[in-house]
């Protein structure tokens, strides 16, 4: 599948009529989520025929483009019952397959590596203080081989240190830097949309 339809069939995916401001809940959209999986499956081949977990998957986009590239296996991890209602309808929408698990990041009953791959779009963080390396840390005890993540720029240097230093992350690499389009979803936003500059980030475990 080339990069271009993948976007294109992730443009039908449903998003957050009403986002939680406490989970950070923002939509995932079709530019950048077709570009993670894409790269995670055309540069490094960590997605078909591999079981890919995706944390705090929301309305599943990056779960089901995992699927579309051909997993073996995709597992859709949140919090919110809600969030995987809608992933759910998603997936029955545009007919892939993918398992969901209600549950916290940090308590899964996971113990040690159990997918081959984790892919994310965490929270940056900025509502509660650590919750993006919350994620981090528990995606790298999970994978086997590769975690591939988003995280906001301005914390490129916090990310690398912890990952290495902090999570034993055997490798931490920027891929590239992107351009992530916030829209307004919050009472609290002022602007109609917000531009955001966050690195797609692959680490591996040793």
């Amino acid at each position: 599948m080339k990069l271009k339809q993948l976007e294109s069939i992730l443009g039908d995916v449903t998003q957050f009529s009403s986002p939680k401001i406490d989970l950070e809940q923002y939509p995932t959209g079709p530019h950048i989520a077709s570009r993670l999986i894409y790269t995670a499956e055309n540069s490094f081949g960590d997605i078909s025929d591999k079981v890919v977990a995706d944390f705090g998957c929301g309305c599943g986009t990056l779960g089901i483009a995992s699927s579309l590239l051909e997993a073996s296996h995709v597992i859709g991890v949140d919090i919110d019952y809600e969030a995987l209602e809608m992933a759910q309808s998603n997936t029955s929408e545009l007919e892939v397959e993918m398992d969901f698990v209600l549950d916290n990041i940090q308590d899964l009953a996971w113990r040690g590596p159990v997918v081959d791959t984790v892919v994310m779009n965490p929270p940056f963080g900025t509502r509660r203080k650590g919750a993006d390396m919350e994620f981090l840390a528990a995606a790298l005890k999970c994978s086997k081989t590769a975690v591939y993540s988003l995280h906001k720029t301005s914390t490129r240097e916090h990310v690398r240190r912890g990952a290495l230093r902090d999570f034993k992350a055997k490798t931490a690499e920027v891929l590239c830097e992107l351009r992530y389009d916030l829209p307004a979803s919050y009472k609290f936003h002022k602007k109609r949309e917000v531009d955001i500059a966050v690195d797609l980030w692959r680490f591996t475990v040793s």
